[in-house]
């Protein structure tokens, strides 16, 4: 085995990368940033900005490595940490000898037959994900009614007797009780489910592995945490974990087999690779988007602006029709639910219903209101991102254990419950009830006959009928102090919901929140002029006021204005709706990044984005690669393959594959690249010279032996090789890569960077002027730099 080191070592890494560093230590939240080691007279520096001081020469003392082994493992905090326990994923296909073969085997109408088949995924992607959504939608609207009307003949029961209290308990002990069953199976059983699921699908489709993400027990915990949580009355909605559900759905149909279940049927065999699976996530994505919003352009756009990283037009068109087989999926059996079978009127999760061009009818004058709108919600966005981002950072520290989790959740669904009732008990705007009311519970209180509470409407509610009952209902249906109120508990429960060890998503709270000051705005308008009627209809500034939330938010342009624009019906706002989007992106940015950036930077996830740090030219291939490079000869000892492997001090996953030229004083050239699942497959198939020497047949090794042990490669510690079988060897010439994409060393950062991430490599081997290996560019290297408060600055990697 070749050992090609360099000079100088930059700084650890502990993945894929050939780094065999010192393992940086974990900083604590109450900690300073210091410098790794002391500095050493004569030793080389490396700063970049004032957060990275790496000394590149001395060796770390054992004192030191005894302080870092006795430093508690706790989970990274803030956006000045990488994290090493994420892999990449092989987008980049290997070109070796095994794929040629395969390739000039198959006939034209093979591969006809293969791209039929991915229309059929698609197809069964956009169905499976419209039947979760229909599932989803039937629970939460049957519990959600049984919770409602028992709450209310409760309150209608004791509103004159007295004992409000009473029922004050059992709207809580409700919320808290629901809350808590889909608290614990996301805390105890898979707490990757928590959330949205948005920023974890960002990061697979950009390339990174993260555990767990697409498993069918991951689905299973979404799909019913959902419906627990929004049932519980948190201040959440059932359309983002729709975006995570249709990924989830789309992993496992395009593979053909179920690994938690042990099921495999036998279909689909071709698409068992990262760069397929890639592909259909970002179909099950969009279809996800599709039946939550009934929006399938939307959903197209959305895995366009949001997910995917890497994009072609057949691409486009696949995923399209995904989304709109599960459009249509969710709108045909809700209407066999609805006893209206062949009535496709709702196509979505949630129906922002129709609204009429003549209500809806705008003039320029107001093109410069709807801007402003746009600016205070890119504000409000950015100070809802602020508070979360310091809310999250104290779970992590704080809350991190699951018992604590369930015991948070419920209490956040207790206040809930307490907090609407009280705004409810002590509101006195009092509305008449007459036809137009879209209110499915009204709540009288101490209203007068054939009135209801108003406070009541907002709250005592699912999320998604308050919204469309703030768009539509006739003007006067809600005071000015009834939508201020509202507006500012909302928004501080919405903040305290997101981030809880429950399935939620964060739309609908800032459509709801977004239309509660927007029709506040729409009523002020009216009020402060004399002419009225210019201001006519409150629910076109409910409209803008939530899309200007929405967008302060998460950040999104183009996909949202679609979306909003397919969720309503109307493509007379379409403009408005752009300008606000953009208006609050500008604005948002400008304070902090959106709320997905935020928590994949929480999460240390070295996510690319789709530009390298500005002013990074002036570093090299050099300076930012991983070295000393663990490399194979082309035939190797099988021995030395094991150790490798079994090193526990690196977790390597690609290793450069060299071949002396001339004489053994001459350094070895690269002649190829192969990843640390093709060793395993090797290993355990036993494909070694000596022994195919010795048999008159043996099994040639195909490209199925490696499609099915992925995605769950077997550890190297269960492949059991005997002492005899590690002084054979091993022929690695038919299985590596032997067009690997390499760089010389002085390739400026930004070209490393675009050809990393345009091209989806994990890794990047940098090459001398002889082609000689010098280091190894991976994920992390890149993902490091950023620019920071103080220039370029480099972030420190932990294991974690």
């Amino acid at each position: 085995m070749a050992n090609i080191t360099k000079k100088v070592s930059w700084s650890s890494r502990g993945d894929e990368s050939g780094a065999a560093g010192e393992e940086t230590p974990l900083l604590n939240g109450s900690e300073q940033s210091r410098p790794l080691r002391q500095m050493s007279s004569g030793s080389t520096v490396f700063q970049i900005g004032r957060l990275s001081t790496v000394d590149l020469e001395e060796e770390i003392t054992t004192e030191e490595q005894d302080s870092v082994r006795g430093r508690p493992k706790e989970i990274p905090h803030n956006e000045k940490l990488l994290s090493l326990k994420f892999e990449s994923l092989d987008y980049d296909n290997i070109e070796n000898q095994l794929f040629l073969e395969e390739e000039r085997r198959m006939s034209f109408m093979a591969f006809r037959c293969l791209e039929i088949s991915r229309w059929v995924i698609c197809g069964l992607i956009g169905f499976l994900t419209g039947l979760i959504a229909c599932f989803i939608d039937i629970m939460v609207e049957q519990l959600a009614g049984l919770k409602y009307r028992l709450i209310k003949e409760n309150i209608v029961k004791f509103t004159e007797a007295g004992g409000l209290s009473i029922s004050l308990l059992l709207w809580a002990a409700l919320n808290s009780f629901c809350v808590m069953f889909g608290a614990i199976i996301v805390a105890f059983i898979e707490p990757i489910a928590a959330g949205s699921g948005i920023p974890q699908i960002k990061c697979f489709l950009n390339g990174v592995k993260i555990p767990r993400v697409v498993r069918l027990k991951t689905l299973v915990v979404k799909v019913v945490g959902v419906i627990f949580s929004v049932v519980g009355g948190l201040a959440v909605g059932k359309e983002g974990p729709m975006i995570h559900s249709g990924a989830v759905l789309a992993a496992g149909v395009s593979q053909g087999r179920s690994t938690s279940l042990k099921k495999d049927f036998k279909i689909f065999e071709y698409f068992r690779r990262d760069t397929e699976k890639r592909d259909f996530v970002s179909a099950g994505a969009a279809a996800g988007v599709s039946a939550a919003f009934g929006a399938p352009v939307g959903g197209v756009l959305f895995s366009l602006e949001e997910g995917a990283s890497f994009w072609n037009q057949m691409l486009t068109w696949r995923i399209f029709f995904a989304s709109m087989i599960s459009t249509f999926t969710l709108n045909f059996f809700l209407s066999i639910y609805d006893n209206k079978p062949g009535d496709l009127s709702n196509p979505g999760l949630i129906n922002f219903g129709r609204f009429e061009s003549e209500a809806m009818e705008y003039n320029l004058y107001e093109i410069p209101l709807f801007i402003a709108m746009g600016a205070i919600g890119g504000g409000l966005g950015a100070f809802f991102n602020f508070l979360n981002y310091w809310l999250t950072i104290f779970r992590i520290r704080y809350v991190h254990r699951p018992c604590l989790q369930v015991i948070e959740a419920m209490l956040v669904a207790a206040v809930n419950a307490t907090v609407a009732f009280i705004l409810i008990y002590f509101s006195t705007d009092c509305q008449p009830l007459g036809p137009d009311q879209s209110e499915e519970y009204p709540l009288q209180l101490f209203c007068a006959d054939g009135e209801f509470n108003a406070m009541a409407t907002t709250f005592f509610n699912t999320p998604e009928k308050s919204v469309r009952s703030l768009f539509h209902n006739p003007t006067g249906t809600y005071n000015s102090l009834t939508l201020g109120l509202f507006t500012v508990t909302y928004f501080f429960l919405a903040c305290w919901t997101y981030g809880l060890a429950v399935s939620a998503g964060v739309f609908i709270p800032s459509l709801l929140i977004g239309a509660a000051w927007g029709r506040l705005c729409g009523i002020l308008l009216a009020s402060t002029t004399s002419t009225a009627s210019m201001w006519a209809d409150p629910g076109k500034y409910a409209l803008i006021g939530a899309a200007a939330q929405l967008g302060g938010i998460v950040r999104m342009t183009l996909s949202l204005t679609v979306i909003m624009m397919e969720a309503t019906g109307n493509v007379t706002y379409g403009l408005p709706i752009m300008l606000v989007l953009m208006t609050a992106k500008i604005v948002g940015d400008y304070f902090q990044e959106g709320l997905y950036d935020l928590h994949i930077k929480l999460g240390s996830v070295p996510f690319l984005h789709g530009e390298a740090p500005a002013t990074s030219h002036w570093l090299t291939a050099r300076e930012v690669m991983s070295s000393p490079v663990t490399c194979l000869n082309r035939i190797e000892k099988v021995g030395t393959i094991v150790d490798t492997l079994s090193n526990t001090s690196t977790n390597h996953n690609g290793f450069p594959v060299v071949v002396q030229v001339s004489g053994d004083d001459e350094p070895a050239k690269l002649c190829g690249l192969i990843l640390r699942s093709q060793l395993i497959v090797l290993l355990k198939h036993k494909v070694f010279v000596e022994l195919a020497r010795s048999r008159l047949t043996q099994r040639k090794l195909q490209l199925k032996d490696f499609r099915d042990a992925y995605p769950r490669f077997p550890p190297i510690q269960s492949i059991h090789v005997s002492q005899d079988e590690r002084e054979c060897m091993m022929d690695l010439t038919e299985f590596m890569n032997p067009t690997p994409y390499t760089v010389p060393q002085d390739t400026s950062l930004p070209r490393v960077f675009k050809l990393f991430r345009a091209l989806g490599l994990r890794h990047l081997v940098v090459v001398d002027d002889d082609n000689r290996v010098v280091g190894l560019v991976t994920r992390k290297d890149l993902a490091r730099y950023h620019v920071g408060k103080h220039g370029l600055e480099e972030l420190l990697l932990a294991q974690t």
